[in-house]
């Protein structure tokens, strides 16, 4: 990482932190993780938590190809 590069893990519209911490928790469940509705991932393997945030990555990019398809399709 480049020095003076401080984006760190925050979201870059604001507001959209609640929303994708609401995201997150839905995913997990489709996932069927148990023992994260309290906020606690502590006892959650890594792999399991990067499942969750893969899955993310995946949803938000088919919704984004799901939004220009409509927008092309006018």
């Amino acid at each position: 990482m480049a020095r003076g590069s401080n984006t760190g893990n925050r979201a870059l519209v604001r507001g959209a932190a609640p929303a994708l911490d609401q995201f997150k928790y839905e995913i997990a469940h489709e996932l069927g993780l148990q023992g994260v509705d309290d906020g606690y991932w502590g006892e959650i393997p890594a792999r399991q938590c990067g499942a969750v945030g893969g899955h993310m990555v995946r949803k938000m990019i088919e919704m984004a190809e799901q939004n220009l398809a409509g927008r092309n399709s006018r």
